[in-house]
């Protein structure tokens, strides 16, 4: 599980940034690629990448700003040119279909595969045998949502030496005793699982936010998460700014971090004010609040470990 950055500042391109788009890999989990906002410039992004546009399961849009979908007819267009057959659902606020119907009909684009388009509302999106996605609303004048997932917990590892002690020898039952509850030897013993697996491998949580205002009731919301990413427009010392734009500073997004005790805070959407060395300020700066902060830049890839 692997989150790939393509577009990480806020409002216009910039020289050092593209404007939000970013990609969440499950090739190792599910063979496909999940994307999250997509801004102008996004299809061009990942030409500079191993990314490919057919693995395209889901998209989800945080909000209908242009700097977050002035790319998405565009990449769902293309995606029928490169090989993409299986279907795509794309989750957002409400107008998110018109948006996407209009630009499709007016440009005479006729896709090759089945796009769903889901507009949410605040709780489960959905739920199969590895992940549970909600969307949680923020604060940023027009709709904006974001995204919580939450891997479900694997089993843990079968115990080689505790089979050897009950006279089962290595060989294709090891898997078969994974694989249910109870298994039946030839000579009639019965195995329970749960007495030869070690314990269950915790499921990792993500939490993907839109552009929001600082909201200190969401560390409740995500305590103990391994991963957040939050956007960070303004600098720590520009809180009525941020406050007046409906976005966050770097400090408030630390301190969210901090509160809600995640293990790794990863900050995008940096207004094109901050280049070079003025990014290291701010890095220092969230680190003082919350050490383990990354401020992400495109092409930022940032690998997601599982709890052991």
């Amino acid at each position: 599980m692997e989150l790939f950055f393509l577009g990480t500042g806020s409002g216009v391109p910039s020289k050092e940034r593209n404007v939000s788009s970013l990609v969440l890999c499950l090739l190792e989990e599910r063979g496909t690629t999940w994307v999250f906002d997509c801004g102008e410039g996004t299809q061009q992004q990942i030409l500079n990448t191993n990314i490919r546009p057919r693995r395209i399961e889901v998209v989800f849009i945080t909000h209908l700003h242009g700097d977050h979908i002035y790319g998405l007819p565009g990449l769902l267009s293309s995606r029928s040119f490169q090989g993409g057959e299986t279907p795509v659902t794309v989750y957002g606020p409400r107008g998110l279909k018109e948006y996407i119907d209009i630009s499709l009909r007016i440009s005479g684009t006729h896709l090759r595969y089945p796009l769903h388009v889901e507009e949410v509302e605040e709780g489960e999106l959905f739920e199969d045998e590895q992940f549970v996605v909600e969307a949680i609303k923020l604060e940023h004048g027009l709709d904006s949502y974001g995204y919580i997932l939450k891997e479900k917990d694997k089993l843990g590892e079968l115990q080689p030496d505790k089979l050897k002690e009950l006279g089962v020898k290595p060989g294709p039952i090891y898997q078969k005793i994974k694989s249910q509850s109870r298994t039946q030897l030839e000579d009639g013993t019965i195995i329970r699982r749960d007495d030869v697996i070690g314990p269950p491998k915790k499921g990792r949580k993500i939490a993907i936010l839109g552009d929001t205002r600082y909201l200190p009731p969401l560390a409740e919301v995500l305590q103990d998460f391994d991963v957040l990413v939050h956007e960070a427009t303004f600098a720590g010392d520009e809180e009525e700014m941020a406050h007046d734009y409906y976005h966050s500073t770097i400090k408030q997004a630390a301190m969210l971090a901090k509160e809600a005790n995640v293990g790794e805070l990863i900050l995008n959407h940096l207004s094109s004010r901050y280049q070079g060395d003025a990014v290291q300020q701010l890095s220092d700066e969230a680190r003082t609040i919350f050490p383990n902060t990354t401020i992400a830049f495109d092409f930022y890839q940032h690998t997601i470990k599982r709890n052991q």
